[in-house]
């Protein structure tokens, strides 16, 4: 395996001299992101070894999966100011990179992010340089900064999620995953020796702050929905009783959507014998804690319950540009991360230092332009359309399922590697699911089904594919293999 890696980089020039860059460089062909590289033979343009005629799943090689080739970086020539070559090359780099992810969006369907935005009216901030380091609610001696936004946007969520303006503590995070980073660390500075439970199917972010604080963690079981087995979590307690518990309940699992039951999960904590002070819970709501406050029939996320931090992506159903995310816990828990900062004039109970002070600004900006009445529409919206789905994917003989509170849709994996690729699938084993945002539309889902509908008939036509079992990943009632059709 290294001895192919080290080819593959040195085929790449990745270990040797950089070559300026040709006149009639063509970056399409570069940023086809992310199909698979195409070679002329005879003059005709075929798929490359096609990644095993297309049907074998991608191998991931660690440190070195490289599909497309990079844009080198290469020095200025002496006459670039005069000539304007560079400049003129750089504008039409980047014209045909805009061309390109204009027509990748178009197949955006496996990953929760919300391409329904439009922040022309910000541009005008580009020029600053807008940063956030240090506290949200002490101003540092760097004076270009957007707190002002930043505290707007965090009262914003603290409102959804009942919790007092004089009881709260917050910041604007880089993304979900540090929301989830800052979270953790919270329940394990509040609880010091307290084990870290979360399900299976949790966020790796999750597994990876507890490899980062050293965190002894259970893994729980979930049910086929996805959701935590509530009787394997108690059981698992009942094991610890004599340390604190530190818990990752999932307001929306990545793959299936699945929300875990808060009110049954503090139940079972009661039935183990764990008084409030010897548990901490922090709610991952990354895509459905922002959807879920909109639908009636869901249980409530709310700090009125004793949880201790909920964290949201900004960047997923808000629609952001850039991943930015928002971390809520209680004030009282916060001094046991704080430290002054003398070089800031600030205190900080972040995870990172330096923060993106634009970021707030977009937050403020939707928030601002949409309302709670806004996002109940969008969410409306995304379940009427997810259930839509869903019922298409059946009604083709294709296994499907749609947890009630999720707009992420669970069918049978694509047997093409190119057609996951081209639709920017995500994948688990034998399961594929489409994330239903505000941007998806009727028409889009259509198309993505019709497409699909002809490559199954060209996959199974033979009879040397079949439809992949997802019995174990669903429920039997959900898979239309042949054994369960």
């Amino acid at each position: 395996m290294v001895g192919s890696v080290d080819v593959l980089a040195n085929d790449l020039s990745i270990n040797g001299a950089v070559e300026p860059l040709p006149q009639d460089f063509d970056v399409a062909a570069i940023i086809k992101d992310p199909l698979p590289s195409l070679v002329a033979e005879n003059g005709i343009v075929k798929e490359e070894a096609q990644i095993n005629e297309g049907n074998e799943k991608r191998k991931i090689v660690l440190g070195r999966n490289i599909h497309t080739s990079c844009l080198e970086v290469t020095e200025p020539e002496a006459d670039d100011e005069v000539t304007g070559d560079r400049e003129a090359h750089m504008a039409s780099v980047l014209a045909r990179y805009r061309r390109s992810l204009t027509e990748r969006t178009k197949y955006h369907l496996g990953y929760p992010y919300n391409l329904d935005f439009d922040y022309g009216a910000l541009s005008q901030l580009q020029h600053f340089s807008i940063n956030n380091l240090g506290d949200p609610f002490i101003e540092s001696n760097y004076g270009v900064h957007s707190r002002q936004f930043e505290v707007g946007v965090l009262d914003w969520f603290a409102r959804l999620w009942e919790l007092e303006k004089n009881e709260y503590w917050g910041y604007i995070t880089n993304c979900g995953t540090e929301g989830n980073l800052h979270g953790i660390l919270v329940g394990r500075e509040v609880l010091p020796d307290g084990i870290l439970y979360a399900s299976r199917e949790s966020h790796y972010s999750i597994f990876k702050a507890a490899r980062m604080y050293r965190m002894e963690c259970e893994k729980v079981e979930t049910l086929c929905s996805g959701e935590i087995d509530c009787d394997d979590f108690k059981a698992k307690l009942l094991c610890h009783q004599d340390k604190p518990a530190i818990i990752n309940v999932n307001i929306g699992t990545t793959v299936k959507g699945a929300v875990d039951d808060l009110d049954l999960v503090i139940q079972k904590l009661e039935e183990a014998g764990f008084s409030q002070d010897r548990f901490y819970i922090h709610c991952d709501g990354a895509l459905f804690g922002l959807m879920m406050p909109f639908v009636k029939r869901a249980p409530k996320v709310t700090f009125k319950k004793p949880i201790g931090s909920v964290s949201v992506s900004g960047h997923k159903f808000v629609g952001c540009p850039m991943p930015c995310g928002v971390q809520i816990t209680r004030l009282e828990h916060i001094n046991a991360l704080s430290q002054n900062v003398e070089y800031l004039a600030s205190r900080d109970a972040t995870i990172m230092g330096s923060r993106n002070g634009h970021a707030p600004i977009f937050l403020w900006y939707t928030l601002n332009r949409k309302g709670y009445r806004g996002f109940q529409k969008e969410v409306q919206k995304c379940l009427r359309n997810a259930h839509y789905f869903k019922d298409r994917l059946v009604e083709a003989g294709i296994g499907a399922m749609l947890n009630e509170l999720s707009s992420t849709v669970v069918f049978e994996r694509p047997h093409d590697e190119e057609f996951i690729r081209r639709w920017q699938l995500a994948c688990k084993g034998n399961i594929a699911h489409v994330v239903v945002m505000p941007n998806v539309t009727i028409q889009k889902l259509d198309d993505f089904l019709n497409e699909l509908k002809e490559k199954r008939a060209a996959w199974f036509e033979d009879g040397k594919y079949q439809p992949y079992c997802i019995a174990s990943d669903v429920g039997e009632n959900h898979c239309l293999c042949a054994l369960h059709k």
